[in-house]
């Protein structure tokens, strides 16, 4: 809260007529940033909708860099995270998606939602002499053969991974399922043991 204070050119004190304290003031940005996402129409099919909607948030999320720790430590939703929840939930409710199934697809779809994901760890960075690199890749290598495996002859080894297409597409995979379990009717009975 100093922080920001000083940035306004104000002092802290002044923050608090306006905020109670600094989770309020995070409430109020993520709820700022969700009312910001983009109306759709879902004239095009649920799917599309939902889609465009998740990708919409996706764009806000990217242009500010606060946003993704902010949505993940919040507690409780403010009104506009609830109309943004409820808007996905209606595309998914008029595109004829059961309750049980829009129920299940939202926490399939998680932090998707909101345009990011949590993504695996990070490896370890490789050393920049190239011995020590070698001899780090043949420790990998015999360690985690699985891990080089991929990492050497996926179709962007090397490169680093587009977080962009990584997302739209797991976004797609989800998606494609949800779809598919509406076409088939599913109910959550199928997920009785």
């Amino acid at each position: 809260m100093r922080r920001l204070a000083d940035a306004l050119g104000v002092t802290p004190m002044a923050l608090y007529k306006h905020v109670a304290n600094r989770d309020e003031l995070l409430d109020q940005m993520v709820d700022w940033l969700a009312a910001q996402i983009t109306a759709v129409s879902a004239e095009a099919g649920w799917k599309r909708a939902l889609r465009q909607r998740i990708l919409s948030a996706r764009a806000l999320v990217d242009e500010h860099p606060w946003a993704q720790r902010a949505i993940e430590t919040r507690s409780t939703a403010g009104v506009a995270v609830l109309a943004h929840m409820d808007t996905l939930m209606a595309i998914m409710f008029d595109g004829g998606l059961s309750a049980d199934l829009v129920h299940h697809a939202m926490h399939a779809l998680s932090t998707r939602m909101w345009g990011f994901t949590r993504d695996v760890l990070p490896t370890p960075t490789l050393p920049e002499d190239p011995d020590r690199r070698a001899a780090a890749m043949a420790g990998f290598a015999q360690q985690y053969p699985a891990i080089v495996r991929m990492a050497m002859s996926a179709s962007h080894a090397g490169a680093e991974c587009d977080s962009d297409a990584e997302f739209r597409f797991a976004l797609d995979i989800l998606l494609d399922a949800i779809e598919r379990l509406h076409e088939s009717g599913w109910t959550s009975a199928a997920l009785a043991p």
